[in-house]
């Protein structure tokens, strides 16, 4: 036990340091005349606009970890699950590969106030599988309700229509299992147990929510440069995620732009995207990181006089 401890440790303390080092490089590929023009560019309107959609998207992250320990069965305050989802993913974004990054973090937190490593697990599993169905379900809403059909992604006309509808079944197929399946689904050494239907709804609708509300930030920066509709970008942002969660980027870096850049007219627009990584990745990042320095400050001070405390 006491070696997973320190193992743990050493994950967060890494977590820390590649996070710090992400922040520098990432910056560091644009001058600061650079990142100042690019902003500068942008109405103010525009960015506080951009920056409230991103504030309700981290606040819809908050849910995610919120249900999930629903799900474990463990009750826990509100204060408490947003602290540990702000904290794990502001980092967790950054650094990449999540269920590692962001996942250290949470056990970190969870461990504390009474969750094992079997619930942490759970709401890792539980969190991802939210990702997933917010994804498919904006997605989807965006390829059907797009006024005319589109070249993104090389879709067109009726296969448009038809992955519109693949995807919708991703959620509805998960709401049908939740509903009727009533025991644990096993696939070789992975086992899941279906959420009562109302967590399953709660999934859908806050992961989608999420990822509606990153696609409008993205919208309101990109409106400086091009009057391409919030469809279109919700359908790019969508692809464009997927992308960087396969590839394990850290922060998707690159992998964003360069997906975005396929709707936009010129390269100028790279502005949005740089006031975009500013606002949803490295601002919560400057706050995530001293927010996990405090807390273990703190922690360790608090479970000091408790020792002391317990001696006397």
């Amino acid at each position: 036990m006491p070696a997973k401890r320190h193992l743990l440790k050493l994950f967060v303390g890494a977590a820390i340091c590649v996070a710090v080092f992400l922040l520098y490089r990432s910056l560091g590929r644009y001058t600061l005349d650079e990142v100042e023009e690019s902003l500068q560019s942008i109405s103010g309107i525009r960015l506080m606009s951009a920056f409230f959609f991103v504030i309700l998207s981290y606040l819809c992250l908050t849910g995610f970890d919120t249900l999930a320990v629903a799900y474990t069965g463990r009750r826990l305050s509100y204060r408490q699950t947003a602290l540990t989802s702000f904290t794990a993913l502001s980092i967790g974004h950054n650094v990449g590969m999540a269920a590692l990054s962001s996942g250290t973090v949470r056990y970190r937190f969870y461990s504390r106030w009474g969750l094992t490593a079997e619930d942490v697990a759970k709401v890792i599993v539980f969190c991802g599988i939210t990702v997933g169905l917010g994804l498919a379900t904006l997605g989807g809403l965006a390829l059907l309700l797009q006024p005319r059909a589109t070249d993104l992604l090389g879709l067109d006309g009726w296969m448009k229509g038809a992955v519109g509808i693949l995807c919708l079944a991703v959620p509805a197929a998960y709401l049908l299992v939740c509903a009727f399946v009533h025991r644990p689904l096993h696939l070789k050494t992975w086992r899941f147990e279906p959420p009562a239907l109302k967590l399953a709804l709660g999934q859908i609708l806050i992961g989608t929510l999420n990822f509606a509300c990153v696609a409008a930030a993205i919208h309101q920066l990109l409106a400086t440069f091009t009057d391409v509709g919030y469809l279109a970008v919700a359908t790019t942002y969508v692809t464009a995620n997927i992308a960087a969660l396969i590839s394990h980027v850290p922060g998707g870096l690159g992998v964003l732009e360069a997906t975005m850049l396929s709707i936009l007219p010129s390269t100028a627009s790279i502005g949005a995207l740089i006031a975009f990584r500013v606002l949803y990745f490295f601002v919560p990042l400057a706050i995530g990181i001293p927010t996990l320095l405090v807390t273990e400050a703190y922690y360790r001070h608090r479970a000091g006089k408790l020792s002391e405390q317990t001696v006397v």
